[in-house]
């Protein structure tokens, strides 16, 4: 995807329009203005695409703001068109100039100039990180040398986080506006980002299908990423490091696929491939619930279990005639009764979470397994962390 400001074209609403245009095997697209519904009668310009393309930042002059150009996100929504413009508000926007905007690949971190937050001259460059409740933190100053009592401009920053280009007009350019780099200093880098990539294809045809991957923070419940992949099922995520999350993959006609990732405690930058079977809604298919979360000996639900569990309830609502059952597994660690009680209680504990939702009973069955059904050796600590499971299986249609 491109998205591109044109100027004075005959579509145009405003003096300056934001368009769009697709690579395809071709050659890309003709370029579309992007409607009424982002651009205004005034000047939009200076977009950046987040990396899961479904948030569109620029500035804008348009009326309604908090004076001189403001800061914007539209929002891509599932019907394909975006969403109207929000405000970044004043945590971002000021009576003068926001412009520049620049999201970084971590999918927190934005960039962007303002001739206004306490700076060292004309327009300086700062940053902004997108807290757990949606907001963004108050703004940072670069810094000397890299803001001067000269005019700093657009700002770009490489997927590591460590370096930075940008356009500035100093004392010591060749024209106006000069390119020049820098190494960010640490405190002034994104978030660390590790990438993952892959492909999603049906369990019974082996090939592949358009879906949706779903990044969800486990401890605050927000939405980080939402990728779709594109019609051969390819994807491309980024996971910002700092944070445990969800995983999941969903597509109309399938049981979604979950996973985790456990990034709290931070990692070195990295790739990793993970391709996803999807297995088409049928009955007896079944799947591990791997975001179900119980502490040792215990059978009440941990907190960070309930974006899998809406994930469960979604699904039952979309597909109101299957019925289902919440299988309870352990490892072998134990006594085989205790373990057997152990696991009925944690089946029925999901069950339970799910009546709360409105999911009718009759669609609803639990049952313990205790240590009978290993998927894995329990001789090792990997294999009796397989092994303690929560599955979901459709019994009926």
């Amino acid at each position: 995807w491109l998205v591109f400001t044109g100027c004075y074209r005959a579509d145009s609403y405003g003096g300056c329009d934001l368009y769009i245009s697709y690579r395809t095997a071709s050659g890309w697209s003709a370029a579309a203005n992007l409607g009424a519904a982002v651009n205004s009668d005034q000047w939009e310009s200076q977009p950046c695409l987040s990396p899961d393309k479904q948030e569109l930042y620029f500035a804008s002059r348009r009326t309604g703001g908090y004076g001189g150009s403001d800061l914007y996100i539209c929002k891509l929504q599932d019907n394909g068109k975006w969403s109207a413009p929000v405000n970044l508000g004043p945590s971002v926007n000021t009576p003068a100039d926001e412009q520049c905007p620049f999201i970084h690949a971590d999918n927190q971190t934005l960039y962007f100039t303002s001739s206004y937050w306490p700076g060292y001259g004309d327009d300086d460059l700062f940053y902004v990180r997108k807290q757990a409740d949606g907001n963004w933190s108050q703004p940072t100053n670069l810094g000397y040398p890299i803001n001067t009592i000269d005019r700093e401009g657009t700002l770009f920053i490489t997927a590591d986080g460590k370096t930075a280009l940008y356009a500035a007009e100093r004392k010591d350019s060749y024209g106006l506006l000069d390119l020049y780099s820098f190494e960010l200093k640490e405190k002034n880098r994104p978030y660390p980002t590790r990438w993952v990539q892959g492909k999603v294809t049906d369990k019974k045809t082996g090939k592949g299908i358009a879906a949706t991957l779903e990044l969800t923070d486990l401890s605050t419940r927000q939405v980080i990423s939402k990728v779709k992949t594109d019609s051969s099922g390819n994807y491309l995520l980024t996971l910002p490091t700092g944070r445990d999350y969800a995983f999941t993959v969903n597509q109309k006609g399938y049981l979604f696929n979950s996973d985790q990732y456990f990034l709290k405690n931070g990692i070195s930058d990295s790739a990793a491939q993970k391709n996803i079977v999807l297995q088409p809604i049928e009955k007896n298919a079944a799947i591990v619930l791997k975001n179900i979360f119980f502490e040792t000996n215990r059978f009440e639900l941990s907190p960070a279990s309930v974006t899998e569990l809406d994930k469960l309830v979604s699904l039952l609502q979309e597909n109101p005639t299957i019925k289902i059952e919440i299988g309870g597994h352990t490892d072998n660690v134990g006594k085989a009764a205790d373990n057997l009680t152990l696991s009925d209680h944690r089946a029925k504990a999901v069950v339970d979470y799910l009546l709360t939702k409105k999911i009718d009973p009759a669609r609803l069955s639990a049952k313990g397994y205790g240590m009978t059904q290993p998927v894995a050796d329990n001789n090792t600590t990997e294999g009796r962390a397989l092994n303690r499971r929560t599955e979901m299986k459709i019994t009926g249609l």
